[in-house]
């Protein structure tokens, strides 16, 4: 349980942006991080995040019909990655990973589902710690971390904030930069649970299969399996590649589990029961 792992408390700061992607509020916060050595000197960083109760999904005629229908959910404690995995982390795990842009401290990419979940039953012997990717509503509820905006920085988005498309824009910002690649996992301020990159810089895995609509969905944080040999997974968060929209909190992707493209990776959980 969370109280038997070693924690230490840290220290961040979030920001809020208005609907013109002005800077609004900044935000002093703590949290409890528990860091596990995952070898070569190397360290993986989890967030102890907090249960509750939120709304999964988009209400109204924002977003697509399959983030429909909105419902409330409502989630246990839990650890999750502070940032995506990197190909540091990967390496030492599983071995040289074979990314488009390589980097250190580049999240891993080019990965397909099927190596994301190996990578975290390995990851499970070597620590003795059972990870596994997020279920989609886990996934929601991190990102979100108590916001119902699109985004967790308020209304919109800037290329201050997140690593999009920024020669494209989602409310009144100006326009940002196309970076044409993914930046280092901890560049951008964080959430309010402390969490980077949720908006953007690499789709991510979550465990569950892929169903169109939210009908049916569980009301907890249980990964939603397939109602047959569904081989598609469900991917969150946009990427470097992507317009702004397709980064909101509540966006989804449909991808199929063994594709291993440049715009997605993943974070791991912790599972605690």
């Amino acid at each position: 349980m969370l109280k038997n792992l070693p924690t230490s408390e840290i220290e961040f700061t979030t920001v809020t942006l208005n609907d013109r992607g002005e800077m609004q509020d900044r935000h002093a916060h703590r949290a409890r991080q528990f860091v596990e050595h995952v070898g070569h000197g190397l360290d993986l960083e989890l967030i102890a995040l907090p249960g509750g109760t939120f709304r999964l999904g988009t209400l109204g005629k924002q977003g697509y019909d399959d983030e429909r229908p909105a419902h409330h959910v409502t989630i246990a404690p839990f650890f999750m990655g502070k940032c995506l995995v990197t190909q540091a982390q990967w390496q030492a795990v599983t071995g040289k990973p074979h990314c488009r842009f390589t980097g250190d401290r580049l999240p891993v990419e080019c990965v397909s589902w099927l190596d994301a979940v190996r990578f975290c039953e390995r990851l499970s012997q070597r620590t003795g710690h059972v990870y596994r990717l997020p279920s989609e509503a886990q996934w929601e509820y991190a990102c979100r971390a108590g916001t119902s905006t699109p985004f967790y920085f308020g209304e919109t988005l800037t290329t201050e904030v997140a690593n999009y498309n920024g020669e494209f824009v989602y409310r009144g910002e100006p326009k940002g930069v196309y970076r044409h690649t993914t930046t280092v996992v901890d560049q951008f301020p964080p959430n309010a649970f402390g969490l980077h990159d949720l908006h953007g810089n690499l789709w991510e895995w979550c465990a569950d299969a892929w169903h169109d609509s939210y009908d049916g969905a569980p009301t907890d944080d249980r990964v939603w399996p397939a109602k047959s040999n569904e081989p598609c997974r469900v991917a969150r968060g946009g990427c470097w590649h992507d317009i702004p929209d397709v980064c909101r909190s509540a966006a989804r992707l449909k991808i199929d589990a063994r594709d291993a493209e440049e715009i997605i990776g993943f974070r791991v959980v912790l599972a605690l029961a």
